[in-house]
């Protein structure tokens, strides 16, 4: 399941906020009903199960991105311009959706339940092949150098940026950072310059 209808929306949006107040575990169906303002039976029609809800959730927030990185591979821009674009596009995906990489990063760690990925892995996949065009491309003009495991770029990407984000106590004092808007405008400017400037040096050729 890939399309939701606005019923649908409402579930998932309540189950993500429930999901990452609550744990999975600690969040039940009748809570998640109560909140998207539903009953009970209703979430059982559409989705089955809260591991089928889960699954869910998951998808629909991880569609979407192959067609805005469909749009960078068009734009009229320099490799490394469409590189900071690119990273752009991650940090605000992520950032928007961080309740859901919250919880699917303590799925995954815990392995309390199997979860059926493939449709996840299926839209990454995808993502990643519009992901390696813009790289390849780069390459082939020779912006790029070629001995880069592109797979990893988006990994190098988010893996930075979700470790600051769930190692914030860690950070906010040796940074300095006191307030959210501080810790906000932290991941927009500094890290976000951070991220381009190391996602550049591995793609860039060396003098």
């Amino acid at each position: 399941m890939t399309e939701f209808n606005d019923k649908q929306t409402d579930i998932l949006q309540a189950a993500e906020k429930l999901f990452a107040e609550e744990g999975f575990d600690g969040a039940s169906i009748r809570t998640i009903a109560k909140e998207a303002n539903v009953n009970i039976a209703m979430i059982s029609y559409y989705f089955g199960s809260k591991e089928k809800l889960l699954e869910a959730l998951i998808i629909h927030r991880s569609r979407g991105m192959k067609m805005e990185l469909e749009n960078i591979f068009r734009e009229d821009l320099a490799p490394f311009e469409k590189v900071d674009r690119l990273i752009d596009l991650y940090i605000s995906r992520i950032n928007k959706n961080k309740c859901m990489y919250q919880i699917l990063h303590f799925e995954l760690s815990t392995k309390k339940r199997i979860m059926d990925m493939q449709a996840f892995i299926d839209i990454k996949r995808q993502n990643l092949e519009s992901f390696k065009r813009i790289i390849e491309e780069g390459q082939e003009m020779g912006a790029f150098r070629k001995d880069v495991a592109i797979p990893l770029i988006p990994a190098t990407i988010m893996g930075t940026l979700i470790h600051f984000q769930m190692n914030r106590q860690y950070f906010e004092p040796l940074l300095g950072i006191n307030t959210e808007e501080h810790f906000e405008n932290y991941i927009k400017n500094e890290l976000t310059a951070h991220i381009k400037q190391t996602i550049k040096a591995l793609l860039a050729h060396e003098n």
